[in-house]
């Protein structure tokens, strides 16, 4: 059930810049006119994002969609606060009671969001998971970092999680590197989930995947979000599985949102010529 008003996440005029900037892209105002798609001519920056607000209601999927480039991924980095911005606020409902700027925050509190409030699943397994730590140690590493001490609490929790993933628990000794990219990728979202984050971010999480192994990661994902209640941000370059997931869609591009709405209205009767290629392709 997805709450009326109550957001789990706000973010506001989020820019991020690669590069000194110059009088012509000091700003994103003044970026707006002088950029080559999100390169300033002048200075060679690169404006990854420019002026990116989003509202994430509880207990909502949001998806983002984009091609290679629009800046999606630069996005998941700015939320899981892996990458500082340029610009911008971000708040989120159950921390400070959304009053408090998290990107302002010291490196203790940003530690404790990503430990107890944010789960963060990576395109790339490598980088959410310790692949030569078994199974059972990589969700329990998530466990730990959110303050639990007890093994066989941790233990119970992580033979659960296993379960739950389709992945055998005679299995919770092997290190990931041994796992399929499907089992990987599940692993992956276990972990993050681990400790019942009320936000999880997901970046491109079935690229690579079989269709079938997409299948049953997308099934998880849907399971999760079903059990938990979880509020999630869907980051994808294919519209067909955001389709799936999501309740509204965002379309980026270029470091821009250039259309957003309810995922059926993009999906029917898109705005943007850009997204009207994307859908069409879809088809």
């Amino acid at each position: 059930m997805i709450a009326e008003n109550k957001l789990a996440l706000r973010l506001d005029n989020l820019a991020v810049r690669h590069g000194p900037g110059c009088r012509h892209c000091s700003d994103t105002e003044a970026a707006a006119g002088c950029l080559e798609r999100n390169r300033c001519p002048c200075c060679g920056s690169i404006w990854a994002l420019r002026n990116i607000s989003l509202r994430l209601r509880e207990g909502e999927i949001l998806g983002v969609v984009g091609e290679s480039g629009s800046g999606k991924t630069t996005l998941m980095k700015a939320l899981y606060l892996d990458r500082e911005p340029t610009a911008g606020s971000y708040y989120l409902g159950c921390y400070g009671d959304g009053e408090k700027n998290i990107f302002s925050l010291s490196l203790q509190q940003r530690q404790f969001i990503r430990n107890q409030i944010l789960g963060m699943v990576y395109q790339n397994p490598h980088l959410g998971l310790r692949m030569f730590f078994s199974s059972g140690a990589n969700v329990a590493e998530k466990l730990i970092a959110a303050g639990n001490r007890n093994v066989a609490v941790m233990m119970d929790r992580t033979a659960a999680l296993l379960e739950h993933i389709e992945v055998p628990v005679s299995r919770i000794r092997e290190p990931p590197v041994h796992f399929s990219g499907g089992m990987q990728q599940r692993l992956q979202i276990a972990k993050a989930a681990a400790n019942n984050p009320p936000v999880l971010l997901l970046d491109e999480v079935t690229t690579g995947l079989d269709l079938s192994v997409q299948a049953r990661v997308l099934d998880l994902i849907k399971r999760i979000q079903r059990e938990n209640g979880v509020s999630m941000i869907v980051v994808s370059h294919d519209l067909a599985v955001v389709r799936m997931l999501s309740d509204r869609t965002v379309v980026m591009l270029d470091g821009n949102i250039i259309e957003e709405g309810i995922t059926d209205q993009i999906m029917e009767d898109p705005q943007h010529v850009y997204t009207q290629t994307l859908v069409n392709s879809l088809l």
